[in-house]
């Protein structure tokens, strides 16, 4: 396998969408760093203890050692609810960034081989990224993140045969045991190792290929720059800094998760319109709108299936994501390499399915906030779990079927443009009355976006074909 001179020596396309990975590179960055100030202060126990700080509200209130060290380096470490509110915000923007990664990787190919690997390795870091948010959304024991505990331990005690055994493995003995320090392993430890590994992974493939350019006869001189050095560089250097301070920025001004509010986690006690992170809203919303009733009698048991469906679909839906090459491949039987990027409208059928992933995901991610949506404009909630219900089934479909209708008209007005050139907008009148709009032809560098997409496709397959040696005479 070739390397293509390492990362500081290729050339790669001059797009917005390379800036993606700075984003998300300056979002672990920020994680990375206000993390490890923020252990020097963090309590990661479950031990009751009474509040003796200077928020009074809580005076003398028995809390657990997590939730006083919290409010501590909230209220009264200087700078720490800086470095709290910038490590949550980065959180959140986090898998806002890997999202559209995937989504620009998706609707332009850039994952079918020899990138097949790049892709698995980068719906990996979303996954990862989930989990060490949701880890780290739990540690400050208050009664938000103690009410999505609760929901957790709904979803472990609703499998079947094994619920009450995987519960107390899990939370250590009965709900809440001993969740706050194995969460806290897991989100100081597991998740940034794996993560780590994942990136050098990343590293390791995207050093032995050559990133896919885009397409069209001139994509070489005017989409392409390369070396990186040090014109792409400076781009991403730039782009990280400016990331990292608007995290900075949000961390000061923005208000986010403010645990004395909420006060500590009682586990007698559930907090009422509690919202999650946006990242696991949908997992939320899932099982909203799963039928409460929904349940079967089976080998002298009850499968809750208002749970297993919820739980059956986000593996589903998220194992379609990591191993969509896969699925397109055996799909399509096309097995050669792609080095030229797709127009998303010249792939009608994986845009349509784009579409619907993410009109899909989005639903359910809506279905997350009906109680808001009840107090908040005085929608009945019952309403809204039937309109998403329908809406959950049938909206995919149509937005697959309008997507592909909207690709292939803009393929025939790609056609006639190449045939005719464009319209200038002007009329003329010739000398015996006749009108008429001219048309002026398309730039090379447009014409070859358009017509020459399709060659240059046929011409990557065709040379990663493996031609047998012609026999001796």
């Amino acid at each position: 396998m070739a390397t293509y001179g390492g990362l500081a020596m290729r050339a790669e396309p001059n797009h917005w969408s390379r800036l993606l990975g700075a984003v998300s590179a300056s979002c672990l960055a920020v994680l990375v760093v206000t993390g490890v100030l923020l252990l020097v202060h963090y309590d990661p126990s479950s031990e009751v203890v009474t509040y003796s700080g200077t928020y009074l509200p809580l005076r003398r209130v028995p809390v657990s050692a997590a939730y006083a060290s919290t409010v501590h380096l909230s209220l009264e470490v200087r700078g720490g609810m800086l470095l709290r509110q910038t490590h949550h915000w980065a959180a959140l923007v986090l898998p806002a960034s890997l999202m559209l990664q995937l989504a620009t990787r998706f609707f332009t190919g850039a994952f079918r081989r020899p990138y097949r690997l790049a892709w698995v390795l980068l719906a990996t870091t979303f996954v990862l990224a989930l989990a060490g948010g949701w880890s780290g959304y739990d540690l400050p024991d208050d009664m938000l993140s103690g009410t999505g505990l609760r929901i957790f331990e709904g979803i472990l005690v609703g499998t079947p045969f094994v619920g009450s055994r995987l519960t107390a493995l899990v939370f250590g003995g009965e709900f809440p045991g001993d969740i706050v320090p194995r969460l806290f392993w897991l989100h100081v430890l597991v998740v940034p190792v794996l993560l780590a590994a994942v990136l050098v992974a990343r590293y390791v493939v995207a050093r032995r290929r050559r990133p896919p350019q885009l397409p069209g006869p001139g994509r070489r001189e005017s989409n392409v720059v390369g070396p990186p050095w040090p014109a792409a560089a400076a781009r991403r250097a730039g782009m990280f800094l400016v990331t990292a301070g608007v995290l900075v920025v949000m961390g000061g001004t923005l208000t986010v998760a403010p645990i004395w509010l909420y006060g500590p986690f009682s586990p007698e006690s559930a907090s009422a319109g509690s919202q999650p992170d946006w990242y696991t809203s949908w997992l939320d919303g899932a099982l909203r709108l799963a039928p409460s009733s929904w349940d079967v009698s089976w080998l002298g048991g009850t499968l809750p299936l208002a749970v297993l469906v919820p739980e059956l679909v986000a593996a589903v839906f998220l194992g379609v994501v990591v191993l969509y090459p896969l699925l397109e491949q055996w799909v399509t039987r096309d097995r050669g390499e792609h080095h030229v990027l797709d127009r998303p409208r010249n792939r009608p059928r994986r845009t349509g399915l784009g579409v619907a992933g993410f009109t899909f995901f989005g639903l359910l991610w809506l279905s997350g906030s009906t109680d808001i949506v009840a107090t908040t404009f005085h929608v009945g909630f019952e309403t809204q779990v039937l309109v998403l219900r329908v809406l959950l089934v049938a909206a995919p479909v149509l937005g697959y079927i309008v997507t592909v209708g909207l690709c292939r008209a803009l393929q025939a007005r790609d056609r006639e443009a190449v045939e005719h050139g464009v319209p200038t907008g002007r009329m003329m009148r010739s000398a015996e009355g006749r009108y008429w709009e001219p048309h002026v032809p398309l730039r090379p560098e447009a014409r070859g976006r358009i017509g020459a997409a399709a060659q240059e496709e046929r011409a990557s397959r065709q040379s990663s074909v493996i031609r047998p040696r012609s026999s001796r005479r």
